[in-house]
């Protein structure tokens, strides 16, 4: 993660234009670097993902003592590097499967599958599904999903350094700088995965199969909106913008434009070809305006507790610290609103099973986000 220069507690908000304010209100604390969080399907429990290698579990309110899960002896905790997220698959209830994300001891990144039940996974199940090179010690990207499809997509990052030096962005031979998507379920000959025959270059001679969505610098935090078909990209800038990009859901092989583009502008140029480049819903400066350096991605609010806010898509800053939201209607950002409030240096954001929304920050501790009362 980035250097920490969030705020410190959060404060509450009176702003709401109709909806009414929000708070946070905090739901465990005493973690180490959470980074992640989510609910296996129909479950009311929340799984906290520490950067170390462990991954924690609320229960009723309460943190349990032993964890979830326990790999730090084979995870690298290091800057951006760690166990960076994990994803429950479909029919976990059935099958018992969930994967995760992180960096093995050499530095490179490893999506694994593992069994689970109750309050325990068993530590010796591992088996590696994918193994991607970095070059650098830093974008790794870090985030796995299940989509409405079944199919698991995985975010990568350039591959580290600064201004994309290798070109991985542009580059679709390599998987780095890269949305992929794969099937866990139905794996090619002598893969533990499979490329699905829809993907936009599955059986291409010149692209990596398991390419959805290229172009990208650092994607920390993507997220589905099944309501309304659409996937929301946060995508970290390198020295002038933070950006957020909105497409269909189904609509594979786009280009977000990384290193052509940062934001809506040339990368370190007057002038440049962005023709077939997809640009950015909304950017913010991170040059040293109210401290922004990192954006860090959320998801759009479908919960049912804080009334007038379904279809807001939430999202915040590492070194910021804020909270915002905004609705995505007929094609354009709407409704943009800052809710005042500062958490500290958030990581990540977090979805229970009822739609409810948590902000994490490294700080060690998780809020639910809740209206003021």
């Amino acid at each position: 993660m980035a250097a920490g220069c969030g705020g410190g507690g959060p404060t509450n908000s009176g702003e709401g234009n109709g909806a009414g304010g929000l708070m946070l209100q905090e739901v465990v604390s005493g973690l180490n670097a959470p980074v992640f969080l989510t609910h296996a399907p129909g479950d009311n429990r929340l799984f906290i993902v520490e950067q170390s290698g462990r991954i924690r579990i609320v229960d009723n309110g309460q943190l349990l003592g032993t964890p979830f899960l326990d790999i730090q002896n084979i995870v690298l905790h290091q800057g951006e590097r760690g166990l960076l997220s994990m994803a429950f698959h479909p029919d976990y209830s059935s099958n018992g499967f969930f994967y995760v994300y992180h960096t093995d001891q050499g530095g490179d990144s490893r999506v694994a599958r593992y069994s689970g039940s109750g309050n325990t996974a068993d530590e010796n199940s591992g088996l590696t599904i994918m193994s991607i090179a970095q070059p650098f010690s830093n974008h790794n990207g870090g985030q796995i999903t299940f989509g409405a499809d079944g199919m698991l997509y995985v975010a990568l990052g350039d591959g580290g350094s600064g201004g994309d030096p290798l070109g991985n962005g542009q580059n679709t031979t390599t998987l780095l700088g890269s949305l992929l998507r794969i099937d866990v379920d139905n794996p090619d000959p002598g893969m533990n995965y499979g490329i699905p025959a829809d993907n936009p270059f599955a059986g291409s001679a010149s692209a990596r199969g398991e390419i959805w969505i290229y172009g990208l610098r650092n994607p920390w935090r993507f997220a589905f909106d099944d309501v309304d078909g659409l996937l929301y990209v946060a995508d970290v800038g390198q020295s002038r913008f933070e950006e957020i990009t909105i497409v269909r859901a189904d609509e594979g092989g786009l280009n977000f434009g990384w290193n052509i583009m940062e934001g809506m502008s040339c990368f370190n140029s007057g002038t440049c070809d962005m023709s077939g480049l997809v640009m950015p819903v909304l950017q913010y400066d991170n040059t040293g305006f109210a401290g922004n350096c990192s954006i860090t991605g959320g998801y759009v609010y479908r919960g049912s507790a804080i009334t007038g806010l379904q279809g807001h898509y939430f999202y915040s800053d590492f070194c910021g610290g804020f909270l915002r939201s905004f609705r995505f209607d007929v094609g354009a950002v709407a409704d943009e609103r800052d809710w005042g409030l500062v958490a500290g240096s958030v990581t990540s954001f977090g979805e229970d099973v009822a739609g409810e929304l948590y902000m994490l920050v490294a700080e060690g501790r998780v809020f639910k986000i809740v209206a003021a009362q």
